[in-house]
């Protein structure tokens, strides 16, 4: 009941516009925030995988 109270109010004032505004403003920071902890993810699992490549070619002669 609180939230339909509320949405009218925005309705009624105009403010709809301000409030998708800001739902999408929201989620697409949310969405770069978690395309930048999955880039760091792979940036890490890369430099693992390079750091094995460098032992293994060290270790056998390479």
């Amino acid at each position: 009941m609180m939230q339909a109270a509320v949405l009218d109010a925005l309705i009624a004032r105009g403010d709809l516009s301000h409030l998708v505004l800001f739902l999408w403003a929201g989620g697409a920071s949310a969405g770069a925030g978690y395309l930048l902890r999955e880039l760091a993810a792979a940036n890490r699992r890369f430099d693992d995988f390079v750091r094995e490549l460098h032992r293994f070619n060290t270790k056998h002669g390479g």
